[in-house]
């Protein structure tokens, strides 16, 4: 083997990771996100975490990948250590698909059916095939199409390259020794851990197990413990992944890890032992690209059947492992948005539109903590709400910062409108959160200087919170629901608010003139309207832009336009029976068309 096939081996190899990687990049874009997104929505079943974990490893081509996801996702309370566990183990009988793909080169016979199913046949095409989408053509899925069918087509360039590069080491005697001393477990599992551990990846590792096997020189002997450390190996970049992150994520690492190990340790005692007693005859025979993808395949579906039963027991020793920290219950102040997702827009986007939802309900819990402090001061309540505007702010800022990185990505079309209206959302329920702080301050002034109200001034602000309240309800639930049905019912409680407001402050002034009400007290009274006011100002906007995402022939400020030009039926018997409720009560009629 000279330095030139050292070369060969190299390139071959980073040809192997290139070609995976822009193969499952391919493929994710190409979802949408949506497998990402499945495994937000798991059951405790760890059945269906294994089959999701399973397919979606298989799809983007790298068990470190879902590892990682999966670390990213327990950190930041969407999965439970749990859900986690399934998808890991399904991760490792996913892994063994790029294997079993490889292992196609072992095809033999005559004929043109046989000749194409042969790597060397068809990647040559499907790279050609791929290019051509993904030069020549505009549309988004047909370039990630033409991505996965490049990346494939690399991926088995890399494999032929590595291949070509050690065909010599046949015929050197060193390296028959090499692999003679690997027949000892416990070198041969160090060698296999060490690899992966270097190269990240337990699918190239795999690969490049068999394209050794093209020497002749590789025996199953050598190969199986090999194989083994491979899948020790792999664990290190979750174990990475999970560095600074919750006691739950560290956890779900720690899960991989002895997953692997203890799965290892259990194969190796059982295979020798077999051994021992005669079961193989074949131990000291050549093994081939098939046998070493058989008996990966085999490893990983036989160590998850057997754990199964016992993923409680792997939960108890992570957890064991890693013992509760007193700081993680402060963490949970602010949403975790973790770094490690930002390579993955979809799940990235999904932690942050569930951060803004974190936002949206606690705007909401102070704008009715607030009003609630204009009739019962209570200290306590007013540090509880300067905490969580601090925290508002705080998470502005977060949640902004977080979003920019995920647009420095490379998004769909989708994923870059979602990452704008996302920003405006933030927007729009800080400014909530800011008003709501202003109504406290009402609060405090009334507590202050003692200033009273009339029994019909507080029955009015009574009546206004509950129409403003149900207002900032519906469109948070739109908002989560992504759904503008449900935002549509939004606006008509706003014009309710609006007209109420009007009313109020007429009936107010009225109040003044007669000696019945304060000046001081006025002044506070319809500040608290003005700010209640601008609260359901920003619920229509919030609402709007929902209407406006799942209709793009038509612009959010446009539909309201519709709406309150009285264009819209169903919109006209909300705005009625919105009267009925909260401005009946009061005695205030509907406002009479021009």
């Amino acid at each position: 083997m000279t330095i030139f096939d050292v070369f060969n081996v190299a390139g071959g190899l980073a040809l192997f990771l290139y070609g995976m990687s822009i193969m499952g990049s391919g493929l994710e874009k190409l979802a949408g996100g949506k497998l990402e997104a499945i495994l937000q929505r798991l059951t405790n079943s760890v059945w269906k975490g294994v089959l999701l974990g399973t397919v979606i490893t298989a799809l983007i081509q790298s068990s470190s990948g879902t590892t990682v996801i999966v670390v990213g996702l327990v950190n930041s309370g969407i999965l439970t250590l749990p859900q986690a566990i399934g998808i890991i183990m399904g991760a490792n009988i996913g892994t063994t698909v790029t294997g079993q793909l490889l292992s196609l080169s072992d095809i033999t016979g005559s004929g043109w059916i046989f000749t194409l199913l042969k790597p060397s046949t068809f990647s040559p095409i499907v790279a050609f095939i791929g290019a051509v989408l993904f030069v020549f053509f505009k549309s988004p899925k047909k370039r990630n199409v033409g991505q996965i069918c490049m990346g494939f087509g690399i991926l088995f360039t890399g494999m032929f390259t590595i291949e070509a590069g050690v065909s010599g080491l046949k015929d050197s005697p060193l390296f028959v020794q090499l692999f003679s001393q690997l027949e000892n477990p416990i070198l041969g599992v160090l060698a296999g851990t060490l690899v992966t551990v270097a190269i990240q990846s337990s699918s190239a590792s795999v690969g490049i197990l068999q394209a050794l096997s093209s020497t002749g020189v590789v025996t199953w002997g050598s190969a199986i413990p090999i194989i083994l450390g491979q899948n020790i190996g792999t664990t290190s970049t979750s174990l990475l992944a999970s560095i600074g992150t919750s006691t739950a994520a560290r956890r779900s690492a720690m899960v991989h890890v002895y997953f692997n190990i203890i799965g290892t340790a259990v194969f190796l005692v059982a295979i020798y032992g077999l051994k021992a007693a005669g079961f193989f005859p074949f131990w000291n025979e050549v093994i081939d690209r098939s046998g070493i993808a058989n008996f990966h395949t085999l490893f990983n579906v036989v160590v998850t059947l057997l754990f199964l039963p016992f993923t409680k027991v792997l939960a108890w020793l992570a957890e064991h492992t890693v013992p509760e920290k007193a700081q993680d219950a402060t963490d949970l102040d602010m949403p975790v948005l973790d770094q490690r997702l930002i390579s993955s827009p979809a799940v990235a986007l999904q932690q942050a539109q569930g951060a803004v939802e974190k936002m949206a309900r606690r705007a909401q819990r102070n704008f009715q903590l607030s009003f609630g402090q204009l009739r019962r001061w209570d200290p306590e309540v007013t540090t509880t709400i300067t905490h969580r505007e601090e925290l508002l702010d705080k998470m502005e800022v977060s949640i902004t910062n977080y979003l920019l990185q995920i647009s420095d990505q490379e998004l769909n079309e989708g994923e870059s409108r979602q990452v704008s209206e996302l920003l405006k959302f933030i927007s729009e329920y800080e400014r909530i959160g800011d008003y709501s702080i202003n109504i406290l301050q009402c609060a405090q002034r009334i507590h202050e200087e003692e200033i009273t109200l009339s029994k019909n001034a507080w029955n009015e602000l009574d009546q206004l919170e509950k129409c403003a309240d149900k207002a900032l309800t519906i469109a948070g639930d739109a908002f989560a629901s992504e759904d503008a049905g449900l935002a549509a019912q939004v606006e008509p409680l706003e014009e309710t608010v609006d007209e109420m407001c009007d009313a109020l402050r007429e009936r107010h002034i009225g109040r003044l003139k007669q000696g019945d009400c304060s000046i001081e007290g006025g002044v506070v009274f319809l500040d608290v309207l003005t700010n209640t006011e601008r609260i359901s100002d920003h619920c229509s906007n919030i609402a709007a832009r929902i209407v406006g995402m799942s209709a793009d022939d038509l612009d959010a400020h446009a539909r309201k336009h519709v709406l309150l030009a009285g264009h819209d039926d169903e919109f006209n018997r909300r705005l009625d029976a919105a009267r009925e409720t909260y401005l009946a009560p009061l005695g205030i009629e509907a406002p009479t068309e021009a």
